[in-house]
């Protein structure tokens, strides 16, 4: 059987906030051999899977890299409206403790819909759908053709924070979380075939703090000890010798003063392979 090998970047956008214009927050989605993997599910996931021809009733794994809001949000409501698509295996969710205590609070808020189309549709009980397992560093599942590892990253003050690495027989992707620069990450993802890293461009984060307008000099702080610039993403690549490197988790999305040609430029002072800054739909292929 013939298998298409892609990782599609669905929202690209660093933080939970959405705006006219700019683009959703993080989800992605990996279709290496017969897997089908969610990597994180921020507001809109459930239509960029939609976009991809994902049916809904086929998911089967789901990520989530931790428990800021741009990552989880939507996890209920992607599994409830698959529900309602015709979901009716089990899922598989990774994700940080305390993704059980959110699955369990959804489904309570939800407690009158979904008995109401148990009784009245005959559909399966929702809350038997999920299977959640907790993340932790290591081995997190082994089949024929895939192994997941997690290595915990840093992104203050969350402590379970954690980049992935997804590896077939014949191809390798690692996917960053959120983070700080680590030479142990891009040591951890030495010679993969896709890097995909989050990235802020330095240049705009003034403009982009002054554009937010409800916050102090707290969440710049937490900016600049929590997340990655673009040419330190440039740097990591090299030094991890990966074939193809992807920006996404910008930040800032959506400063028309500021476009893939500024992040282009950060990076290419330490990068010269292959680039994708990423935007909502971006499609990148894979070996087969």
């Amino acid at each position: 059987m013939n298998h298409t090998n892609f990782f599609a970047l669905m929202g690209t956008k660093g933080g939970p906030a959405i705006r006219p214009g700019s683009s959703m927050p993080t989800s992605n989605f990996l279709s290496l051999n017969d897997n089908r993997i969610v990597i994180d599910c921020g507001l809109g996931v459930t239509r960029g899977l939609v976009d991809q021809n994902v049916n809904l009733n086929s998911l089967s794994h789901i990520f989530i890299t931790h428990l800021h809001s741009d990552h989880y949000l939507e996890l209920g409501p992607l599994i409830h409206t698959a529900w309602t698509a015709g979901l009716k295996t089990t899922v598989e969710v990774y994700g940080p403790s305390g993704i059980q205590h959110y699955w369990d609070t959804f489904n309570a808020s939800m407690q009158a819909d979904i008995q109401l189309r148990i009784e009245d549709e005959g559909r399966p009980d929702l809350h038997s759908l999920l299977n959640i397992h907790v993340l932790d560093e290591g081995m997190v599942m082994s089949t024929d053709n895939l192994v997941v590892d997690a290595m915990r990253v840093q992104h203050p003050p969350l402590v379970d924070c954690f980049a992935l690495s997804f590896k077939s027989n014949d191809t390798h992707v690692v996917v960053s979380g959120d983070t700080a620069p680590l030479n142990s990450l891009a040591d951890w993802a030495q010679g993969c075939d896709l890097f995909v890293h989050e990235a802020m461009l330095e240049a705009a984060l003034p403009a982009l703090f002054e554009r937010i307008g409800n916050v102090d000099d707290r969440l710049m702080e937490h900016w600049l000890r929590s997340h990655t610039f673009a040419h330190d993403v440039g740097k990591l690549a090299t030094r991890a010798g990966v074939k193809i490197l992807a920006l996404t988790h910008l930040v800032p999305a959506d400063d028309p003063d500021f476009g893939q040609s500024h992040w282009e430029t950060a990076v290419r002072k330490h990068w010269e392979g292959e680039l994708y800054v990423g935007h909502d739909g971006l499609v990148i292929p894979l070996p087969n």
